[in-house]
């Protein structure tokens, strides 16, 4: 006969001793491992990687921990959220203050956060707070030195890194708002130890731009773009050399860096802060339609002028004749002469009208001329990868390769069978 685990393994029924091990009810065993916890391990710093954060209606926090090798639950209650000087998101690398403890409805480990750091951002906060108070002294944050924007810039200039989708962000919106306004890209990394050195060489060179009498393309303002990130990655961006090149500036420079919550001493330095790549876009690139709008405004308050003035003559004109009486000559030399003068108003405003409806109308005719809708009718198709970069190299294209041809009454789905380069 076979005998069972508990017949060959008496552990299994009954204590090292011999005794029956004791029976737990579930929550005191989970308070009695909540017990040992608190003895053993707390309070307790954890660094880790943030990943499911979520924020609740009542102002808790609830998120994992994890890293290569293992993950954790935590719990951070409004109060201690309240004290965030940043929005945590999932992928964050963070260090962590709290207590381990055991959440006995679900019998699961949990960390009770009380504070949360991003990981490595003490010191990093620290050397920005020395940069900024430094900068700050030597006058390079003073309101005065602020330069306004220009309302029509004749060129504009960016500062990112190629592979940045500040860029593509950037250059959309400016093709959506100023097509005809020409950009000029000065490439530079925007992360790493050499992103500084590689920023201000960038700035630089569009400074000589600037100052070239004979460059092809006047610049009248520079975008200086990142996309969001910790704020190790947006480090490049606190350099002090740095922040003297962007206050040396022949013209005005905006600073796009990261997002809305994020600041660095390029943000401080420069003469417009935004509060993203696309919205420092925005700020240089009045539509169309606003110059059509203030054109027309231009032209209503023209015409009221003129109206109003002619009616003061008028009026003028009545009152010396109730004064004078009824001087038959007078009276129709003056007449004469308020309607000359009418006539020539009038006419010197329609002639005006005319010609401010011409300018509009070559300003609309130079704005269609470079449509590319236009261009797509004449047969030509527009090229782009799947995820919309254009295709205007066959070095870009491998064989196999989905691409997006755009037509002028729609897009055809395309996938490469040979690439043939001249």
């Amino acid at each position: 006969m076979k005998s069972t685990d508990s017949d060959t393994n008496p552990m299994l029924s009954q204590g090292l001793d011999g005794a029956q091990p004791r029976v737990w009810p579930v929550g005191a065993l989970c308070r009695a491992i909540a017990d040992a916890l608190e003895t053993r391990f707390n309070p307790v710093a954890v660094a880790g990687e943030i990943t499911g954060f979520s924020r609740a209606a009542s102002g808790h926090c609830y998120f994992s921990l994890k890293d290569a090798s293992g993950q954790l639950r935590c719990a951070m209650f409004r109060r201690a959220a309240s004290l965030l000087d940043f929005a945590p998101r999932d992928g964050d690398k963070v260090e962590v203050r709290g207590r381990l403890g055991v959440y006995e409805p679900r019998g699961e480990l949990q960390l009770i956060v009380e504070s949360l750091t991003r990981a490595g951002e003490g010191s990093l906060f620290e050397q920005f707070l020395l940069l900024k108070a430094r900068l700050e002294a030597q006058g390079l944050f003073e309101s005065a030195r602020k330069r306004p924007l220009p309302a029509m810039p004749r060129g504009i200039g960016v500062v990112t890194s190629l592979g940045a989708a500040a860029l593509h962000d950037v250059v959309t919106a400016l093709q959506r708002r100023v097509p005809h306004i020409p950009v000029v890209l000065a490439a530079a990394s925007v992360q790493g130890a050499g992103a500084p050195r590689e920023l201000v060489r960038a700035l630089q060179a569009l400074y000589a731009l600037v100052q070239d009498p004979m460059a092809a393309t006047p610049i009248d303002v520079i975008l200086l773009v990142r996309g969001g990130g910790a704020m190790e990655d947006l480090w490049g961006f606190n350099d002090e050399q740095l922040a003297h090149t962007i206050a040396a500036s022949p013209v005005p420079v905006i600073s796009g860096v990261g997002h809305e919550t994020d600041f660095t001493i390029a943000d401080f330095v420069a003469d417009l802060r935004a509060p993203t790549p696309t919205a420092a876009a925005e700020l240089v690139s009045a539509s169309a339609e606003s110059y059509q709008r203030g054109l027309d405004e231009a032209q209503a308050r023209l015409r009221l002028s003129l109206t109003r003035y002619l009616q003061r003559e008028a009026q003028h004109v009545d009152h010396l004749t109730a004064r004078i009486g009824r001087p038959t000559l007078a009276m129709g030399r003056q007449r004469a002469q308020l309607d000359a003068l009418q006539q020539g108003m009038a006419h010197a405003l329609r002639m005006n009208l005319q010609r401010q409806q011409t300018l509009c109308e070559r300003a609309d005719l130079r704005l269609k001329a470079i449509d590319p809708a236009l261009v797509l009718r004449r047969g030509y198709a527009w090229l782009t990868e799947e995820d919309g970069r254009p295709v205007t190299r066959s070095a870009q294209v491998r064989v196999g390769q989905s691409l997006v041809a755009t037509l002028a009454d729609g897009a055809v789905d395309l996938q490469a069978q040979n690439v043939r380069p001249n």
